[in-house]
């Protein structure tokens, strides 16, 4: 009789969940697309930066598989390339909110007493603000007004960093909560306190003992969090504070395509359709992790 290893039972279990592992699939393959949307460029001798006047608001044809849009521009190119920049501010921006939230967590949890009190009052003051507010701000902050040279802070790369690290300043406060309660119940148990009597020091405790015990939760709410983050990020695009044009991103496309909704209003509709299934996705897969994960879960 085999053992099966707790990976492949959540892998299985997770398999099983078919509305996560639908999302899988369309998550894949978007992110495959989106990669390789330069080298699908190059196969179908199409720039997608290009413009060609001429060739406006053309339908669908084996030239450009979904029409051109209203600077001639190749729609699906474009769909491909704003999607590689949504979804690596999303993974991104979550990956950076995990590990500073899982940070304070874990110190606020373990350590407790004044830094404790200190951190859930920090955490609790930037739930408190509002949100889309906030991020307007941090967005129309000008990076030349605080030493940041002109030909860095206007080029296409630090625009995309700097959306990163500003949704992932805004995202940390679910996991930090989290992980500071996993911490509590953590810290309590056997092995814990084993390894403290052992003499290990706090810093190995948090991080060789208490946070992989935590990494099932930790990798749900940053998986539940790709799809928000991946709003905040077209909203920000739609507002004309995100990514700029001419580089793609979904939200940048629905602001061009706002003005021509009667006249083209596929523009405004394959932008739309990718933010809200690339969302619903996440959250499925996050959905069916939690299940996976969660060991009094079981599904026959």
């Amino acid at each position: 009789m085999t053992v099966e290893s707790p990976r492949h039972r959540a892998w299985t279990q997770l398999m099983r969940h078919h509305l996560a592992r639908t999302s899988l699939i369309f998550l894949a393959v978007l992110l495959v697309l989106s990669l390789c949307a330069p080298l699908i460029a190059d196969l179908r001798g199409i720039d997608p930066s290009a413009t060609d006047l001429f060739r406006r608001f053309e339908p669908p044809s084996a030239e450009h598989w979904l029409g051109t849009d209203d600077l001639g521009r190749d729609l699906f190119q474009r769909l491909l390339d704003g999607g590689r920049v949504s979804l690596l501010v999303g993974l991104s921006g979550a990956v950076l909110s995990a590990v500073l939230g899982a940070l304070i967590g874990v110190l606020a949890g373990y350590l407790g007493g004044r830094l404790d009190s200190f951190l859930m009052r920090l955490t609790d003051g930037v739930i408190s603000l509002p949100l889309l507010p906030l991020l307007i701000v941090l967005a129309a902050i000008d990076p030349r007004k605080i030493g940041i040279p002109a030909e860095i802070a206007q080029s296409e790369t630090f625009s995309l960093y700097r959306i990163v690290v500003i949704v992932a300043l805004t995202g940390w406060t679910t996991v930090a909560r989290l992980v500071r309660a996993e911490t509590l119940s953590l810290k309590a148990r056997d092995f814990t306190r084993a390894a403290r009597a052992l003499g290990a020091r706090p810093g190995r405790i948090m991080f060789r003992h208490i946070l992989p015990n935590a990494a099932g939760s930790l990798v749900v709410a940053t998986t539940m969090s790709v799809g928000a983050l991946i709003l905040f990020e077209s909203t920000l695009s739609f507002l004309g504070l995100g990514t700029q044009p001419p580089a793609a991103s979904w939200g940048n496309m629905l602001t061009g395509a706002q003005e021509l909704l009667q006249q083209a209003p596929m523009l405004a509709l394959w932008p739309g359709l990718l933010i809200f299934l690339t969302v619903i996705a996440f959250n499925f897969v996050g959905d069916g992790l939690q299940d996976a994960l969660d060991p009094r879960s079981e599904r026959r």
